[in-house]
């Protein structure tokens, strides 16, 4: 008898082997065909695009800014802008400057003075544009004040509409 009970257990656990092998691989050809149609996705859509915004200094670097400068002295400054949204980018350049009062963050700057509006540019796709020289000076002394520039969108249709912000705090000593 005990023979008996083998060769049935063994028939069972033959019979749970080939059904436990034909769903694996039942599901691996499932994982197969859906990783390739992740993979087939990820080729076909388009990477989306990108627009920069940027303070230079006066040597049109990104780098070495002021952090200090005495009152009624010219700080001097460009802004980039890059268009890599496989699309025409028409644009503005508000230049604003702030205070300790000035809220600075993701959207448009609060409790900031215009200071002066560029005229409204278009750049194709993959294009970057290098503003004039900005001379800016603060007429007060003061800790945290800003020189802030703001990009704004014209689009085809439609109103402007804000795009971005970079921003120099400066120390400003008498």
């Amino acid at each position: 008898m005990p023979k008996t009970d083998n060769t049935m257990e063994t028939r069972k656990l033959k019979k749970n082997y080939k059904e436990f092998d034909k769903l694996l691989k039942i599901l691996l050809i499932i994982g197969i065909i859906i990783i390739s149609g992740f993979i087939i996705y990820a080729v076909l859509t388009p990477k989306a695009g990108y627009c920069y915004l940027g303070i230079l200094n006066s040597d049109k670097k990104a780098e070495n800014y002021p952090t200090e400068a005495a009152v009624d002295a010219n700080i001097t400054f460009y802004i980039s802008v890059g268009n890599y949204l496989n699309r025409d980018f028409s644009f503005h350049i508000e230049i604003l400057k702030g205070d300790n009062e000035t809220v600075l963050g993701p959207s448009p700057s609060l409790n900031a003075t215009s200071f002066v509006n560029s005229s409204t540019i278009t750049l194709l796709h993959r294009a970057e544009w290098i503003s004039s020289a900005f001379n800016i000076s603060f007429s007060q002394p003061g800790n945290n004040q800003s020189i802030i520039a703001e990009l704004w969108e014209f689009p085809s249709v439609g109103v402007r509409r804000f795009y971005d912000v970079v921003y120099i705090r400066l120390n400003i000593t008498s």
